[in-house]
């Protein structure tokens, strides 16, 4: 029989179970509908990553992934009658937005048609993980350790002599993508399965071994960087997982740091609402509508060089050192008294690897204000945390070029130096101190 198989997150021919249960129907038209809604919420630099991966996608189909623009409730069933499909293949997709729609298309295939979902884009499938009641977990360490008990399957190689269907791309998106790469960062990832499995082996040969003690210190930049691969699943983490098993101390960190992703997938799973508003809301605490502070801190512009280092880094890569995640964040929300949504918002406009479940609880971790919470009274030091986690003031320099006349840790206090701010750097727009006062004030009444 002929099927579709409709990709979306799982951007790969290797370790593909739902393409290797489309091609075991027989013909199989390869399908990826550019939805607008997604298409709008997506900046700039996800939109160019999207549009770079599909493209790869594409080339290693010999040309025949089917790529359409317009509402997947009308256009999966339409083609579904085109080519008489009996069954629609696509893998399980468990946010909120997506579990709606899926629903949806579901219900508007023709009769006999039927939609099939095998796999997730996690290593376990959102749900899956429980505690001794049956009820999910709300804490990170007990989540982990059940986590690896449950474990994953092997991967499995891509399908052979797939019999792909031909059928016509939409033609506009030939200059959609064009348009969209040329928006892209100045500096952007090579696209594509073949290029992750590059990143990948570059990481286990280089930086696996002691990635629990250098992933911190973002002048050195010794993280994977898979994240934007695993965003619309060319790789898939339980292929990372298989090769980091005897990678040691690191890769037992790594195999963390994949298990937070899954975990925050759990948590929306059980809590959709928690996706733009507060998993665990502090009653009463007040925020401050942003103002010229906050494009400020979105220019790289606080005069405070970790903070600066990092958004300027986002507006020119896309992405950003998880360390350093934090400590913008800490900025926005407890220095700037800002709702967390309005940086989860503008990191999700240009981060590649911008994913909805571990970008916003991320930001709520931050904030205090979501599962596994960091405390509100735990603010972040711009200074402090600049000159602990980059202490040569490597980072800094590489991306605040006001700063390189600046020696060691000197750049992460100009206004210590006498030639300081002979280059333009920007005065600090707040006093921090001041500023962590007030957040934790402010917690203080919300919690009265």
């Amino acid at each position: 029989m002929t099927s579709i198989m409709w990709f979306r997150r799982d951007l790969r021919l290797r370790d593909n179970p739902a393409l290797r249960a489309a091609a075991a129907d027989g013909p199989v038209l390869g399908l990826f509908v550019l939805d607008p809604v997604l298409w709008r919420s997506a900046g700039p630099s996800r939109r160019a990553w999207l549009a770079a991966n599909l493209r790869s996608l594409d080339d290693s189909m010999d040309g025949r992934l089917c790529v359409r623009i317009g509402d997947p409730t009308s256009l999966v069933p339409s083609l579904a009658r085109e080519v008489g499909a009996e069954r629609v293949h696509v893998t399980n997709d468990s946010n909120p937005y997506a579990r709606r729609r899926d629903t949806a298309v579901v219900a508007a295939l023709p009769d006999g048609v039927e939609g099939v979902a095998t796999g997730t884009p996690y290593a376990v499938p959102p749900g899956t993980v429980k505690n001794g009641s049956g009820s999910p977990y709300k804490v990170f360490t007990p989540f982990s350790r059940a986590w690896r008990d449950v474990g994953w399957d092997d991967p499995v190689a891509a399908p052979r002599g797939v019999e792909w269907v031909e059928h016509e791309t939409d033609q506009r998106l030939s200059a959609r993508f064009d348009k969209a790469m040329e928006e892209a960062p100045p500096s952007i990832p090579a696209a594509g399965e073949d290029a992750a499995w590059r990143r990948v082996r570059a990481f286990l040969a280089d930086d696996v071994a002691d990635y629990d003690e250098a992933r911190d210190d973002p002048g050195a930049d010794r993280t994977s960087r898979l994240s934007p691969y695993l965003k619309y699943g060319v790789v898939h983490p339980r292929q990372l997982l298989a090769e980091t098993t005897d990678s040691g101390p690191g890769g037992r960190t790594f195999d963390s740091e994949l298990c937070w992703r899954d975990f925050y997938a759990d948590v929306l799973l059980h809590n959709p609402r928690s996706a733009w508003h507060d998993l665990r809301p502090v009653p009463s605490l007040t925020y401050d509508d942003p103002g010229d502070d906050v494009d400020a801190w979105k220019q790289g512009r606080t005069g405070f060089p970790i903070v600066d280092a990092g958004m300027r880094q986002l507006l020119h890569e896309g992405w950003m050192h998880n360390r350093v995640r934090m400590i913008t964040a800490s900025f926005l929300t407890k220095d700037l008294h800002v709702w967390w949504p309005v940086g989860a918002r503008h990191f999700l406009d240009h981060l590649i690897d911008g994913d909805l479940s571990s970008n916003n609880h991320g930001w709520q971790w931050v904030a205090g204000t979501g599962t596994d919470a960091s405390p509100y009274f735990r603010v972040f030091n711009p200074v402090t945390q600049g000159l602990k986690f980059d202490a040569r003031g490597d980072y800094v320099r590489r991306w605040i070029p006001e700063l390189r006349h600046l020696e060691g840790k000197q750049a992460h206090e100009p206004w210590d130096a006498e030639d300081g701010y002979d280059h333009d750097y920007p005065r600090r727009i707040v006093d921090h101190a001041e500023e962590r006062r007030e957040a934790l004030e402010r917690y203080g009444r919300g919690r009265d």
